[in-house]
């Protein structure tokens, strides 16, 4: 029994010396861990911070920026059915490319009564012009008559006068008295008469020039219906207005149309990016500056650009609706101001459209 004893505290004993040995070679390696863990962190993240404040120091960056570009709206200018629909979706189209053709049957009848009734006028007016002709004619022949008229009343009223002095006297008989009395009443009623005549002919004159200036009028008014009927006959067909792709084409071949009623866009090639840049990031942008450009579909590419401009508003205060701050509760919010930035490398072999979401990096030092 004593033997078993021993050997068994013998067996507790090396156990014990060799957990202690096994505990010495451990905690070395256990406490190693403990300092170089938390070290390497503490390295890392100074070489990080460092990292961020020398690029914060040399580029200012945001993820707010998208790709924009112009979209140029086909609308009618008349209303009329759809004959014929020559353009579909994503469709390239070139500058003065027949896009939309309207029916134009109605057009054309309007520009037909039109130019009817502008022949018609111009025939007035024809008339009335040659009604002046004859008129300025008569109005000069009764100024001639009362001239002629007036001559004849000077020399029977002076023979009057003097008859009736010589009548006076007994040297003349009272029938050449008669006689001269009767030629002098005879020339004022065809003095009185040919000025009457004058002022006939003068007013019927005046009454022809007021026609000829209202068929005049007229015409000009006819002229003007004349070109906007054949302005709506041209207008029956829509052209593209410039280069681009077709996009959002919403009209069918037989829809009916009404003015100004979207039919679809046009997109040109010619795109920019626009960046919205808190405030703050723009101590040090202005134009020209170099920027490289990510845009999301092309992760793996890097694409140069400048900046072209900087916005002379915020964001906000551009909006429809600009915030009202002179109330009780203001809060202050960093705001966001558009920089325009364009590319200075050929992206046409890209498909680099409005919309698409980029992060430009701007080299500001």
């Amino acid at each position: 029994m004593e033997n078993k004893k021993r050997t068994r505290k013998n067996v507790d004993k090396e156990f014990e010396k060799k957990a202690k040995a096994r505990l010495k070679n451990r905690r070395p390696e256990y406490m190693k861990k403990r300092v170089y863990v938390p070290t390497l962190t503490a390295i890392l993240l100074i070489m990080t911070g460092i990292y961020a404040a020398i690029h914060a120091t040399f580029y200012q960056s945001t993820d707010d920026a998208f790709v924009e570009g112009r979209l140029v709206s086909i609308a009618p200018r008349v209303s009329a059915p759809v004959i014929k629909l020559l353009v579909d979706d994503n469709q390239d189209v070139k500058k003065g490319d027949l896009l939309v053709e309207l029916d134009p049957n109605d057009f054309q009848v309007a520009l037909d009564q039109a130019e009817a009734k502008l022949a018609e006028a111009k025939a007035d007016l024809n008339m009335s012009q040659r009604r002046v002709d004859e008129g300025v004619s008569v109005v000069n022949r009764s100024f001639e008559d009362i001239t002629s008229a007036e001559s004849k009343l000077a020399f029977a009223k002076r023979d009057f006068n003097r008859y009736s002095e010589l009548y006076k006297d007994g040297i003349v008989s009272k029938q050449d008295y008669e006689k001269s009395k009767t030629a002098y009443e005879v020339a004022l009623a065809n003095f009185n008469s040919a000025q009457e005549s004058s002022m006939a002919s003068q007013h019927a004159l005046a009454s022809g020039k007021a026609k000829e200036q209202a068929s005049e009028a007229a015409i000009k008014r006819l002229e003007a219906e004349v070109e906007q009927a054949k302005l709506n006959l041209q207008y029956t067909k829509i052209y593209a207005p410039q280069d681009g792709k077709v996009s959002a084409r919403s009209v069918e071949k037989g829809n009916y149309v009404s003015v100004g009623q979207p039919l679809m866009n046009i997109v040109p090639e010619q795109v920019w990016v626009v960046a919205n840049f808190k405030e703050i990031q723009l101590t040090n942008m202005k134009p020209g500056q170099p920027v490289s450009i990510k845009v999301d579909t092309y992760s793996h590419k890097r694409f140069q650009g400048h900046v072209d401009s900087i916005q002379r508003s915020t964001g906000a205060k551009s909006s429809l609706f600009p915030p009202e701050n002179a109330v009780g509760s203001y809060v202050k919010i960093v705001q966001r101001v558009p920089v325009k930035i364009v590319f200075d490398e050929d992206i046409s072999n890209y498909n680099i459209v409005p919309g698409m979401s980029v992060v430009p990096k701007v080299k500001i030092k």
